[in-house]
C-alpha cells in the first residue's frame, strides 16, 4: 500500500442545502460535517497529509474546528476559487511534494471509509488515475426540452463519486491545459480524460453520498447510526 496525500474543497456554499451557513459546519450527531470528512483522512495511517481549500471569510472557523477537534494532518488552509475546480487546482499547487498519489475528495461526503480509499490508491499507483463509482439503479433517459429522446443502456452508466485519485503530475498538467484553454470540466477526472487517459473505475458504497440538500442529512444521520451500532456489536 502506498502513502498518499488528499485536497478537500469546502470553499463552496451550498445553496440547495438552504441552511443560511456553509454546509460543511452543519452538525451530524453533534459533529460539524467537514469534521467527520477530516477523521476518515486524519486517522488513516497512509494519508501524509490533508489540504484544506476555503472560502477566504471562513479561514478562521476552519482553523478553528482543525484546533477544537484536534485535527492533526491539515498541512495547509487555502483559498478557494470561483468554481470547484479552480478550488481544486489551488490546493494541488499548494503541495509541496515532488510526486505521488494525490486524492481529491469533498468536504460533504463524509461517508467514505478506508478500505474503499486504499483500493483507490493502488489502483491509481498501478494506472495513474483511478475514480469511485457505483452502477445507476434507475433508467436514465436523455431528454430534450421535455421529450425523451433515448434510453440510455443502464449496463454502462456509472454515477461517479470522490475521492478521485491520480499521479499529482498528470492531475496538475490536466488543470493547467483547462485553465489555459478556459475548460471547466465536470469533474477532476474529466479532465484527466481530456488529455486522453484512461480512467479506472473502484467500485464504491451507495452509502457515500454527498450531503447537498437536507434530505442528505437526514439519510446521514441513519448512516453514522448505523455504523456507530456496527461497531458496538464488534
Amino acid at each position: 500500500m502506498k502513502d498518499y496525500y488528499v485536497v478537500i474543497p469546502a470553499a463552496g456554499q451550498g445553496k440547495r442545502m438552504n441552511a443560511g451557513q456553509n454546509k460543511q459546519f452543519i452538525k451530524l450527531q453533534g459533529m460539524p460535517v467537514i469534521v467527520h470528512t477530516l477523521k476518515v483522512f486524519d486517522t488513516d495511517s497512509y494519508c501524509k497529509g490533508i489540504v484544506l481549500v476555503v472560502n477566504q471569510n471562513e479561514i478562521e472557523q476552519f482553523n478553528e474546528l482543525i484546533q477544537t477537534y484536534n485535527i492533526k494532518k491539515v498541512l495547509d488552509v487555502v483559498i478557494g476559487g470561483s468554481e470547484r475546480q479552480h478550488s481544486v487546482y489551488n490546493g494541488l499547487k499548494a503541495l509541496n511534494i515532488e510526486d505521488g498519489i494525490v486524492l481529491v475528495h469533498d468536504g460533504a461526503r463524509p461517508f467514505i471509509n478506508h478500505t474503499i480509499i486504499r483500493e483507490l490508491v493502488k489502483k491509481a499507483t498501478i494506472y495513474n488515475s483511478a475514480i469511485v463509482a457505483v452502477p445507476v439503479k434507475d433508467t436514465i433517459k436523455l431528454v430534450n426540452e421535455n421529450v425523451v429522446e433515448k434510453t440510455m443502456e443502464r449496463s454502462s452508466l456509472w454515477s461517479v463519486q470522490t475521492p478521485q485519485a491520480f499521479r499529482l503530475s498528470l492531475i496538475l498538467k490536466a488543470h493547467e491545459e483547462a485553465n489555459n484553454n478556459h475548460i471547466l470540466g465536470t469533474d477532476d477526472a474529466s479532465l484527466v480524460e481530456l488529455l486522453g487517459e484512461k480512467v479506472q473505475i473502484v467500485v464504491g458504497d451507495y452509502e457515500n453520498i454527498k450531503l447537498t440538500t437536507p434530505e442528505d442529512l437526514l439519510y446521514g444521520e441513519v448512516i453514522l447510526a448505523k455504523n456507530k451500532k456496527g461497531h458496538e456489536n464488534v
